[in-house]
């Protein structure tokens, strides 16, 4: 209905690569091997190999592989985990799951990631371990989180379920704790055609443990040493995931430029995310802050283009997350970014002529800025 510029389009991608990914599905129906099997080991070994890790292990969603990094590490009820509720709601759903609690730090207001600085005042004799996000596949400041887990002896857990490829300083998400968790949700940087998630480990006991889980807990066939889950990939996604993970550099440099285009049109009109944007940043999200966002969102759909929210409101506000005991103000830069945070069009093949469209949209919106002069 008069969208001429979508917020994502997953077919863009598949018109450039569907007889390679055609290829690899029927092959894979051929062989008749459906859950996990040789295409996912191959696969597994590859992202081993591009994140930098010594292990990865595949699992179904990334909910699952946040979920098995707690349960491999013996996280579990009386446990805390401190992360941040500006997030999916799947990073606190996988703490809650494990049977431990989430305790929430704020994010930093210019980056929008876990602040290290408050850290230390949140640790208590139950803290295991640390859960930064790195937002929109922006990279968490994980020099500093680190160092703060080394001082407390906590396990370093990362979400990096926006941050595929995203590095710095040559180390990429997934290989700066001791444990990185990968989403292959469809719309992901890198994205399945399907659900899907990894985990990505140093750690020969870790990977054993989350290879153990996610097959009912077994050590060789029908021989049950933990409780496990059914949490397996599938083949095919495991296949669809080899075809697309050598074309993954390209794609994400394909996105930092169209979201460094916006951040050199868009600064003097809203509060865009600090750039130039480089290798630290995937940008699986181009966030922009607005005081005003409905009116600017439906301002922009009456232009044609569609945007999207991430997240419009924190997790510690949510119905089914109450009961932690947070109330609004607790955490103010979450709640701000909740409340002003909208998704501009992004994908690799997003044309100059698109970016151009959301550029004039958002220019016609103002002639004064809408950023807030903070």
């Amino acid at each position: 209905e008069g969208i001429m510029t979508p917020f994502l389009d997953l077919r863009a991608q598949y018109r450039a690569i569907g007889p390679d990914l055609e290829q690899a599905v029927i092959s894979t129906m051929r062989d008749g091997t459906f859950v996990l099997g040789e295409r996912v080991e191959r696969f597994e070994a590859d992202f081993a190999r591009y994140c930098g890790t010594s292990f990865a292990v595949a699992v179904n969603s990334g909910t699952s592989a946040l979920h098995l990094a707690l349960l491999a590490a013996g996280i579990g009820p009386g446990d805390e985990v401190i992360t941040v509720s500006a997030t999916f709601v799947a990073t606190t759903a996988a703490i809650v799951n494990a049977g431990a609690t989430p305790v929430y730090v704020d994010i930093d207001p210019a980056t929008w990631t876990m602040r290290p600085d408050l850290i230390a005042a949140s640790v208590t004799s139950r803290t295991r371990a640390i859960m930064p996000v790195h937002l929109h596949g922006r990279l968490a400041d994980m020099d500093a989180i680190n160092a703060v887990a080394r001082q407390f002896g906590l396990l370093v857990i990362e979400d990096a379920a926006q941050a595929h490829g995203a590095e710095r300083n040559g180390t990429r998400a997934g290989a700066f704790g001791d444990i990185g968790c990968f989403s292959f949700y469809p719309g992901k940087n890198l994205g399945a055609c399907g659900e899907g998630g990894a985990i990505t480990t140093n750690r020969a006991d870790l990977a054993a443990a989350v290879r153990s889980l996610r097959d009912w807990g077994q050590e060789g066939k029908y021989n049950h040493v933990r409780q496990g889950f059914n949490f397996r990939m599938d083949a095919i996604q495991g296949a669809v995931l080899g075809v697309k993970l050598p074309l993954l550099d390209d794609w994400n440099a394909a996105r930092r430029r169209i979201a460094n285009v916006y951040g050199r049109a868009l600064s003097p009109l809203v509060t865009v995310p600090p750039g130039p944007i480089g290798l630290d940043h995937a940008c699986h999200v181009y966030a922009v802050r607005v005081p005003d966002r409905e009116a600017v969102r439906a301002a922009l759909l009456e232009a044609g283009i569609a945007t999207g929210i991430h997240y419009p409101c924190p997790v510690h506000l949510q119905p089914a997350y109450r009961w932690l005991g947070y109330g609004p103000g607790d955490l103010p830069q979450s709640e701000a970014l909740a409340r002003e945070t909208l998704s501009l069009p992004l994908y690799p093949e997003l044309s100059a002529d698109g970016v151009d469209a959301v550029i004039a949209a958002l220019s016609a919106l103002t002639t004064e800025p809408l950023a807030q002069t903070a």
